[in-house]
């Protein structure tokens, strides 16, 4: 990120079931975690309207779609912790 300002989705994503949760860093770094495993993957991720391309830190490379408080990344539906889809959903309670 070449901005000096944060993107919109800086913060933490999670998916429903809560087993993996990613965080986007605002310096476009990136940390996810996945079950009890903490920092499963970390790498650098760049914000293309939309688009978010990530590059892992061993080199492996994937991309996803936000729309609004959804992000479609790798086949899973992550939602905005604390977001507005998630709550209409009903996905944030527990």
């Amino acid at each position: 990120m070449t901005d000096a300002s944060p993107h919109p989705y800086v913060g933490m994503w999670v998916t429903a079931d809560g087993h993996i949760r990613q965080e986007l860093l605002a310096n476009g770094r990136y940390d996810e975690a996945r079950g009890d495993r903490e920092s499963a993957y970390t790498g650098s991720y760049r914000v293309f309207g939309t688009r978010i391309e990530y590059v892992d830190d061993t080199g492996f490379t994937a991309d996803g779609t936000f729309d609004g408080d959804v992000l479609h990344h790798g086949g899973y539906i992550f939602h905005r912790e604390g977001g507005d889809a998630r709550e209409r959903s009903g996905e944030g309670r527990r």
